[in-house]
């Protein structure tokens, strides 16, 4: 008869057990919920979720403006060799583009002749083809009535020559929305 009082005393000591298991598991539990709630509202007050900020102002995307392809021989002695290119221009106002489209006869006239003025051996580095899109975009925005600003300052004579006019700096009310001249080929032969 020993075994029935042992057997009567381990019951209630387990079910001291579980509850005192259960009591600890709610309790850190809701611990762990209070702290995750507190530490989500309490940023600092300059600090914002970066996918509400990329939300708050999505930047509008560019409208881009392919022209036809353009064949035009090439100031190489001989006048043997040409350049096929395609060209896109991107625009960062859809305004625009249509006022590109309206002027297109003059812009590609202005266009191809900046191309044919280059010779194959300029057209070949990579400075020749950085320099060409910037004198097409320049071709560009000049009918639109936007001015491009040279990237290199030249530095005035002190003495200007005789009958030379002098230089009047290019000013622009409004930033040229003709950002960039791509190029989608470019084969020169």
């Amino acid at each position: 008869m020993s075994d029935a009082p042992a057997a009567e005393a381990k019951p209630p000591k387990s079910k001291k057990m579980l509850i005192i298991i259960i009591a600890a598991v709610v309790l850190l539990g809701g611990g762990g919920a209070g702290a995750f709630f507190f530490m989500k509202k309490a940023k600092p007050a300059g600090e914002e979720e970066p996918a509400a900020a990329a939300h708050a102002k999505p930047a509008a995307p560019p409208t881009f403006l392919p022209l036809e392809t353009l064949v035009v021989n090439l100031a190489d002695p001989g006048g043997e060799r040409f350049a096929q290119l395609g060209i896109t221009l991107e625009i960062t106002d859809p305004k625009v583009a249509d006022s590109v489209k309206a002027f297109m006869p003059s812009i590609r006239n202005a266009v191809l002749l900046a191309v044919s003025q280059r010779t194959t051996q300029e057209l070949l580095t990579v400075e020749g083809k950085a320099k060409l899109a910037k004198d097409i975009r320049r071709e560009v925005s000049t009918p639109l009535g936007f001015a491009v600003e040279d990237d290199e300052v030249e530095e005035e004579d002190p003495a200007p020559k005789k009958g030379a006019k002098p230089k009047k700096p290019k000013k622009t009310a409004t930033p040229n929305p003709i950002k960039n001249v791509l190029f989608s080929s470019f084969i020169v032969q």
